[in-house]
């Protein structure tokens, strides 16, 4: 019982390590994205090649 009180009346701690690298993570995979997505386009030797049926077409208005 003792045991409990105390696990009980013991100050919580906010876990700032973990907070950080999530955050940290977060903003690396949103700028990893971005520029893999501003970079997009299609590789060497196939820039006049048709694209796939599967791949949508994307208007660009």
């Amino acid at each position: 019982m003792n045991l409990l009180l105390t696990a009980a009346t013991q100050e919580m701690h906010f876990p700032y390590a973990a907070t950080a690298a999530l955050v940290v993570g977060f903003i690396a995979a949103v700028t990893i994205g971005s520029i893999a997505w501003y970079n997009s386009k299609r590789p060497a030797g196939w820039e006049d090649k048709e694209r796939p049926d599967v791949v949508p077409d994307i208007d660009k208005k």
